[in-house]
């Protein structure tokens, strides 16, 4: 009902109400539930926004092995007021390890510019290759820039290419800007 009312699929979207139905599947320890309250919060979606009761549901469906709350915790410590690259690297982590592909990219991109670790391009491009090898648009960019600048991997002209072109397939305005310079 909560997702009904968030989406406004056969009644009219109401986020005061889909909150509502939300907190009492939170309040049993549901993860999704807690995780769509957390986005709420960060949004802003019929309520103030509040990074703090976003953080404290996400840190709740996180505690449960929720990805999209790893994830979206880790991004609060990456971006948020309280910037800890530590904690964001291991919430990144551990959404990355479920297949999480927007955390893999953002593990790749920690480790390839030394946010909040050793920079380390073998790592940057293990993780950039697991969230490429899920079609993950971004990834198949940061590896295509990786073999076209030779950061970390030999210079390989023909494999960025190919990177890009997955990427720009998918309508990834920078792969197909970089394929463009690359046909001039």
């Amino acid at each position: 009902l909560a997702m009904m009312y968030y989406h406004g699929e056969s009644v009219p979207k109401d986020f005061t109400k889909a909150r509502e139905w939300f907190e009492k599947a939170a309040a049993q320890g549901i993860a999704p539930a807690q995780w769509k309250l957390g986005q709420i919060y960060s949004e802003g979606q019929g309520v103030p926004q509040n990074d703090a009761l976003a953080a404290e549901w996400y840190q709740k469906a996180a505690e449960q092995g929720h990805a999209d709350a790893q994830y979206d915790l880790g991004l609060k410590y990456y971006k948020g007021v309280d910037q800890d690259f530590t904690k964001a690297r291991e919430c990144f982590a551990k959404a990355a390890e479920q297949g999480h592909d927007d955390a893999q990219n953002k593990l790749g991109f920690m480790y390839e510019y030394g946010k909040g670790v050793p920079q380390d391009f073998t790592q940057a491009r293990e993780w950039y290759e697991k969230a490429a090898d899920q079609s993950y648009a971004p990834s198949q960019y940061n590896l295509g820039l990786m073999y076209s600048n030779g950061k970390g991997v030999t210079q390989n002209f023909t494999k960025a290419r190919e990177l890009y072109e997955l990427a720009a397939d998918q309508g990834y305005v920078d792969a197909q800007n970089n394929l463009g310079v690359m046909y001039e």
